[in-house]
């Protein structure tokens, strides 16, 4: 059986007790048994806060909406934002208000996802208030071993890649905040409650737990597979499939041609992987109501892919053959384009790029194989 720290909240008791905790959680946060942690602390201890990040505590809000400060209805408990326009930190005011907090949300493993920089942002407040900090650790759902892509670089730090992370990284979201702890001096009182029965080399279905959806845009354990390598085209003008019933598995723009595409990337014979042309209309983000042409990825063998590879070539390939495709302009003035960020460089966009994505891999995958060294001493299972 594969339990999560929320579901050995009890051997922990004593570290609780008495305090007033501020939560930052998600719908994700539940036990085994479907409970979320927010009723289980708040019957159980003294729930004193609620910390919002993106999407909302309950999943109530849209992907990238700010989040406004509010009561939790179920609870009574105030909720606080930590998506906000002017900052995504913690508060004097909302660090007054609690003697702990406890982080609970499942991570997908990807360096883009917001949730790890909440994580490691609100760690950070802690340690300088002098607070302590508490991670329900849960499993990577990608697993411990596999680790892809670069590392990201300083100067490219953004809430799309807050700390110097491969893009597929291999750590719990404990062994991540142990890590940051460690390597950034910042001396929090730091507690990880464990997870048990998981190993390194599981993926989420060999866990045996449902999959519930950590946020709208990652509705099944594929799509976050994929993500790795598919969020890319979240900096470029081609539909990452957002709008779609697969978003970040559909890819494309009105001017693609879907069968030469599909064509193309299944001659490449990629490992675990297939493209079916596809052909697909969204109802919002990119290409609203137009008519896409592209492919749809289907994993055909979730061991045997490499989906930062995949994605990287994918981009490349159309890329090359298309003089409509564009990386996006930066959002605000004097800022990085969005592609920079999510690639923590600007190698995809400038001439320092190879040609082709050969030549970039070759050098993911040293910078990957030394992170996945100097990663394994942080290493909690």
């Amino acid at each position: 059986m594969i339990l999560n720290g929320v579901d050995n909240l009890e051997r922990y008791d004593s570290l609780f007790r008495g305090k007033r905790l501020g939560l930052i959680t998600s719908p994700t946060g539940l036990s085994r048994g479907f409970k979320s942690t927010i009723e289980l602390l708040h019957e159980r201890y003294a729930l004193a806060a609620l910390f919002s990040p993106e999407h909302g505590v309950r999943g109530d809000q849209d992907a990238g909406g700010l989040v406004e400060t509010y009561t939790d209805e179920r609870t009574g408990v105030p909720v606080y934002s930590l998506y906000r326009c002017d900052s995504k930190r913690l508060t004097q005011e909302m660090l007054d208000a609690v003697d702990m907090v406890v982080y609970d949300i499942q991570d997908v493993g990807v360096r883009y996802y917001t949730f790890i920089y909440t994580m490691l942002y609100a760690l950070e407040d802690c340690a300088k208030a002098g607070k302590p900090f508490v991670v329900l650790d849960r499993v990577n759902p990608l697993g411990g071993v596999e680790v892809e892509g670069n590392v990201l670089k300083e100067g490219y730090r953004s809430f799309v890649g807050g700390y110097p992370l491969c893009v597929r990284y291999g750590l719990t979201a404990g062994e991540v905040a142990t890590m940051a702890n460690a390597q950034q001096g910042w001396g929090a009182d730091l507690h990880v409650v464990r997870c048990e029965g998981w190993k390194r080399d599981m993926l989420y279905p060999d866990t045996g737990r449902l999959w519930i959806h950590p946020s709208i845009g990652i509705p099944r354990f594929e799509t976050a597979l994929l993500y790795s390598g598919t969020c890319l085209f979240e900096g470029t003008n081609l539909s990452e499939g957002r709008g779609t019933t697969f978003p970040f598995e559909m890819i494309g723009a009105p001017f693609i041609d879907a069968e030469r595409l599909a064509d193309e990337m299944n001659g490449l014979a990629l490992p675990g992987v297939f493209f079916r042309p596809a052909y697909f209309k969204p109802s919002f983000s990119k290409h609203q109501g137009a008519f896409c042409r592209g492919v749809q990825l289907h994993v055909t063998d979730i061991r045997a892919v490499r989906p930062l590879e995949t994605g990287v070539t994918l981009l490349y390939a159309i890329k090359r053959n298309y003089e409509e495709f564009s990386f996006l302009p930066p959002v605000r003035e004097g800022s990085r384009p969005f592609i920079d960020l999510l690639g923590g460089d600007d190698l995809y966009r400038t001439e320092r790029a190879e040609a082709d994505a050969p030549g970039l891999l070759a050098g993911f995958r040293e910078e990957s194989r030394a992170f996945g060294e100097s990663k394994a001493q942080f290493h909690l299972y």
